[in-house]
């Protein structure tokens, strides 16, 4: 964190993401999906967004690169979690929670993948595509639902980066430092809701062993 804080000061931030082109949106994309540590959120779409409000004439290229990459991280996490993760979805959700997303995945199935890979930061996407494979959904219907949002809102991404790519420019130039501060801020932010909850969930299951014995 300090290291980007950093970068920011020096502008750095910026021509990283310049630099990192559609390559890094895959690698990002990887990221973006892993099912223990994954980048902040709305990351993937600033950036995209970044790129083609840099390179108009590239948006495209820039929305499939996106695309790619998430699907790539989706379809991953997605096998993970079908040879048994089923335990790591309970941890991070809960056992309640946990049993009402397959309740719901069960009903909705491929439109609760389709939408939920369209909707933007602050849904919780991986949940979704982790409930998919512990329930053995099949891999022709789900990976054409994912890809189909992913696009729908990657493309759309980058073209409104093509068609304001002045003014975004303009504003990101002006308010990068501001952008950075909150971009941490929501990762610190994630990172300590993510301990609260291990140390809740894990106090629960002590008091609960307890009133057993």
């Amino acid at each position: 964190m300090s290291a980007l804080l950093a970068a920011a000061m020096s502008g750095a931030f910026w021509k990283w993401i310049y630099r990192l082109g559609g390559p890094g949106l895959i690698l990002l994309g990887l990221l973006d999906n892993a099912p223990f540590i994954s980048a902040p959120p709305g990351v993937m779409d600033i950036c995209t967004i970044l790129l083609a409000a840099h390179h108009p004439e590239w948006w495209a290229y820039y929305a499939l690169m996106a695309t790619v990459g998430e699907v790539a991280g989706g379809y991953l996490t997605y096998r993970l979690a079908e040879k048994g993760g089923q335990e790591t979805l309970e941890k991070r959700l809960g056992k309640q929670r946990a049993e009402t997303v397959y309740k719901r995945f069960a009903k909705f199935e491929s439109m609760m993948v389709l939408v939920g890979a369209i909707l933007p930061p602050p849904f919780p996407f991986n949940p979704v595509v982790m409930t998919a494979g512990v329930m053995q959904y099949p891999h022709k219907k789900f990976l054409p639902a994912l890809a189909a949002g992913r696009g729908a809102r990657y493309f759309a991404l980058a073209y409104l980066g093509r068609i304001y790519s002045r003014q975004m420019m303009r504003f990101f130039s002006r308010h990068y430092r501001l952008f950075l501060y909150a971009l941490v801020g929501m990762a610190v932010a994630g990172a300590a809701g993510a301990l609260a909850f291990f140390l809740w969930n894990r106090h629960r299951k002590k008091t609960a062993r307890k009133r057993r014995h």
